[in-house]
């Protein structure tokens, strides 16, 4: 007998059937409005993250209805647990299915191309496979892209002509919305800046020696050896002077990043996700004080930077945007 699939929590945040009413705003709005049963478009969204993955069933409002998530352990278990997920989780109404995942990966393809969170998973033809099993339409694109997408449409940065999203969780990316558009690359690579290198040798990430991921990430954090960053967060509450330190050399580092970014792309605004939601006072004082060094200035004056909107929600609001093929 094989070993036991891990644990797996289930949230039933929305009940199945409401009342929707018709609503007007310069042009017509509606679903469908019953005393009885709704019938909207549903989607399934699938977070595939280095530590955990979540499964949300969501509808073409960015509502999250119901959510499965468990530990990402190996290829083969933590695949057959997103596939049990999905045949929980799918009605009738489900008409497509996203995926979202941290790169490189070929979003054309749907294939998943060995992401460095991502021990074993080599050519996995993911978005094949779900349409195999469940006969609907699957997509997949790169989480820093899903994100800035979700921000795009229902956070942050809505509105913006110009804007980048930053993943800042176990790793980091770059998503990008140009003139109004996402901007992913000849083959969905644009926005890796966590592989470009920081120092000749340090911390790696990405695979890389003395990268930026290698040091303004989840993971390059918990490579100066003081615990990981939610382990930081509560020293540097607690006043820790080293704690304090290291998360001002983070901020230094992201600064460094950022400024690269606002010279080539010229964003209006930059929302970063994840770690910089939770610890943004101890990165933000040393993060622009390095800008306003390294950039240039009318780029660096016109450019917001903020946390995520979305909050805790993104990744599954993103994943729902990758399944609307937005």
């Amino acid at each position: 007998m094989g070993a036991a699939l891990p644990c797996c929590i289930h949230q039933n945040i929305v009940p199945h059937n409401r009342r929707i009413v018709l609503c007007y705003g310069g042009h017509f709005s509606c679903k469908m409005e019953l005393t009885g049963e709704v019938y909207m478009n549903e989607y399934i969204g699938i977070d595939i993250g280095g530590t955990k993955t979540a499964i949300v069933r969501g509808d073409e409002n960015g509502t999250i209805l119901e959510k499965k998530r468990f530990a990402t352990t190996t290829k083969g278990e933590t695949l057959e647990m997103i596939f049990q997920s999905v045949a929980d989780l799918k009605t009738d109404q489900t008409k497509a299915i996203g995926v979202s995942c941290g790169g490189p990966l070929n979003s054309r393809t749907g294939v998943i191309l060995g992401p460095p969170n991502l021990p074993g998973w080599d050519e996995v033809p993911i978005t094949d496979m779900l349409t195999e099993r469940f006969g609907l339409p699957a997509y997949l694109r790169n989480d820093a892209d899903a994100c800035a997408v979700a921000e795009w449409q229902f956070g942050a940065g809505k509105g913006a002509e110009n804007m980048i999203f930053l993943t800042f969780g176990t790793g980091i990316g770059a998503g990008l919305i140009l003139n109004g558009k996402l901007y992913e690359g000849t083959c969905g690579l644009a926005g890796e800046i966590g592989h470009v290198r920081l120092f000749e040798d340090g911390h790696v990430g990405y695979g890389k020696s003395g990268s930026y991921e290698g040091y303004v990430s989840g993971g390059g954090i918990a490579q100066y050896g003081k615990g990981t960053a939610a382990e930081l967060g509560k020293r540097a509450e607690e006043g820790d002077p080293e704690t304090l330190q290291i998360w001002a050399q983070t901020g230094e580092h992201l600064g460094s990043m950022l400024a690269i970014l606002i010279d080539l792309l010229n964003p209006e605004v930059i929302v970063i996700g994840s770690i910089f939601v939770r610890a943004e006072k101890y990165l933000r004082a040393s993060m622009e004080e390095k800008i306003r060094k390294e950039a240039l200035k009318p780029g660096a004056e016109i450019c917001r930077i903020v946390p995520a909107g979305l909050g805790e929600s993104i990744g599954d609001i993103a994943a729902l945007c990758v399944a609307m093929n937005l």
